[in-house]
């Protein structure tokens, strides 16, 4: 079995590149995503999470996650890392997250991303906060109750 270590590095490596069909390979069939400062507005499932993923990071100019820290008890792992944001208007800013995954049979089962949404504000342009707002949202789940 594929350590966990390595499920979860593969899936932020894939991420990294924006390669969606290799995100979802390491996703299981339900999982959970919540990002953190909006529990109300998760995914449930490869394909709705990677749609949550593609609203925030699909059409930046350029992203980039920053490997750092990174610690497990067998299941659950801790990843301490930041990502590089950059808007095609020329916009960019790092971001800073601790996300908590649980691997499950070799796939992430629950991933919560703790980050300071206020970073993002700071730097992007208000034409994101717009394209959020009007993007697809039929992939939300709400979490709150479950986490």
């Amino acid at each position: 079995m594929i350590a966990v270590e390595d499920v979860v590095l593969g899936m932020w490596q894939a991420l990294s590149r924006r390669d969606w069909d290799a995100v979802k390979t390491f996703l299981a069939q339900d999982v959970l995503y919540v990002d953190m400062p909006v529990p109300a507005v998760s995914a449930r499932g490869p394909e709705d999470t990677v749609k949550r993923l593609k609203m925030g990071l699909e059409h930046l100019a350029a992203y980039e996650n920053h490997d750092g820290v990174l610690l497990s008890n067998g299941t659950d792992v801790m990843y301490e890392h930041s990502e590089t944001w950059t808007f095609s208007s020329g916009e960019q800013g790092v971001l800073r997250f601790v996300t908590v995954h649980k691997v499950i049979d070799g796939k992430i089962a629950v991933w919560k991303d703790y980050w300071d949404m206020n970073s993002l504000v700071s730097f992007a342009p208000p034409n994101h906060f717009e394209a959020l707002a009007a993007a697809d949202t039929s992939w939300v789940f709400d979490a709150t109750g479950l986490i």
